[in-house]
């Protein structure tokens, strides 16, 4: 699908641009000889490998469902964002290794106004890479295209660290300075990892998105038709960019076929215009009981059992019970 296929074309320019920057990076290291630039080349090593990842990972997730797999490929997508973090997590470790090394046995440094201005380019192109991948990772719900987001801008909020930390130096001639920076980001690194290990497992175990759900129930609750009696046993799960949500949906008991169909299409193009195209929606209809009266509001229904009392507002935790609404 064409989200895929923009997902794919975004990473492919990713693993390009992260080659240029390691490149970038190393030779600053070779002018300088700093190890806090050595840090950010080592997370660029990084952010190559990943990048490589991460397109085999759309790559693998854009494939058409098959029989073997009849939600399509977009797990790979988490597996790709767990691999990630562990890589950032383990360059992380190694920074802080090589900073401590330093730190106890200090290097003296040269050229460090040509590494500053080296490594502050590659900041810039880093940031803009960074701001395209999560804007569209967002929008297209692709976790490998938000964690090589999150990655690129994490390291570019570093190497605007490490140039602070380098203008100090610059200008103070303490030496240690190089180390105690390579440090604090070392584990800022390491922490940043973390984050996106957790963020994938939670997709690989089907964890609720707690945020989206929430805002798809504003949407719902917004744009609510005057047929839709009741919802719930309502869910959403991530497969790579698809979104598929389940529910069950009641409306009048006395909507023929075709009548309560065009309410499930009515409830499906209002999630899709919402929340994108790449969203599969299974929806189970129902038709109301008699308990249903008390809080329907549809005016001018024939077959009222009941008065009107109380119109439920939708939550995320009452949609998301397995039985209908009722008052007590």
């Amino acid at each position: 699908m064409d989200t895929a296929k923009q997902n794919l074309r975004i990473q492919k320019a990713v693993a390009v641009v992260s080659v240029l920057l390691l490149a970038a990076k190393f030779f600053a290291y070779y002018l300088t000889r700093s190890v806090s630039i050595l840090t950010d080349a080592l997370e660029s090593i990084v952010n190559v490998t990943a990048g490589l990842i991460g397109l085999y990972s759309l790559y693998i997730s854009a494939k058409p469902r098959d029989k073997d797999h009849p939600y399509g490929h977009g797990k790979a997508e988490f597996i790709s964002a767990a691999i990630e973090g562990t890589m950032i997590g383990a360059a992380g470790t190694i920074i802080l290794y090589k900073a401590v090394q330093h730190l106890i046995n200090p290097v003296e440094l040269k050229s460090i106004d040509y590494g500053i201005i080296l490594v502050a380019a590659t900041a810039v192109v880093n940031y803009i890479m960074g701001y395209l991948c999560l804007r569209t990772g967002k929008k297209n719900n692709s976790a490998a295209l938000v964690a090589s987001g999150q990655h690129l801008q994490t390291d570019t909020f570093s190497t605007v660290g490490i140039i602070a930390g380098l203008a100090l130096l610059y200008f103070t001639n303490y030496w240690w300075i190089d180390s105690a920076v390579a440090i604090l980001f070392g584990a800022y690194i390491v922490y940043n990892g973390y984050r996106i290990i957790r963020s994938s497992i939670a997709g690989i175990m089907d964890e609720a998105d707690i945020k989206l759900l929430n805002r798809m129930v504003q949407a719902l609750n917004k744009n609510r038709g005057e047929n839709w009696v009741d919802l719930h046993n309502f869910r959403v799960i991530k497969y790579g960019s698809v979104l598929h949500v389940d529910c069950h949906f009641t409306v009048p008991w006395y909507l023929n076929v075709h009548e309560a169909h065009r309410e499930i299409d009515a409830l499906t193009e209002l999630i899709r215009k919402e929340f994108g195209e790449a969203i599969e929606l299974f929806v189970h209809s129902d038709g109301c009981l008699p308990f249903s009266c008390r809080i329907c509001d549809k005016k001018n229904c024939a077959e009222r059992k009941n008065n009107f009392e109380q119109r439920i507002n939708w939550t995320l935790e009452n949609i998301s019970r397995n039985k209908k609404h009722e008052l007590t």
